[in-house]
């Protein structure tokens, strides 16, 4: 079956780094777009970033582009998410998922499997 396992989160002073990880299993990775959102506690999911199935094709929302970099491993079937400059503001529970074709996507919907997630923490 498909599965998502992020990894990396963790708690973070306010101008430093993490890197996400998102191994995925169960289906053929390198043939489906991937994204990663995050949730605050009481927001709405928000889209974060998303890469097509080869990487040559990304997208960020504004709030983190310049900052967070994705970028995928097809030979591990791994995609990553790395954050830089992080603010408190990113505080959340970040979810890698998979697109439900070869393309990114903003919006959650179009997205058709999802991990647990992994908390990020930024202290300021």
């Amino acid at each position: 079956q498909v599965q998502l396992v992020e990894s990396g989160g963790g708690l973070v002073q306010a101008g430093g780094s993490l890197r996400l990880s998102c191994v995925a299993s169960g289906f053929t990775f390198s043939r489906y777009g991937m994204g990663w959102f995050r949730q605050a506690p009481g927001k709405e999911r928000a889209f974060v970033a998303a890469i097509i199935w080869s990487g040559g094709s990304t997208y960020y929302a504004n709030s983190v582009k310049g900052r967070f970099t994705i970028s995928r491993d097809n030979a591990k079937n791994t995609v990553y998410l790395q954050m830089n400059s992080l603010k408190s503001e990113d505080t959340a529970a970040y979810f890698c998922a998979r697109s439900g074709t070869t393309n990114w996507y903003i919006d959650a919907r179009r997205y058709d499997y999802w991990g647990q997630g992994t908390q990020v923490t930024v202290s300021s």
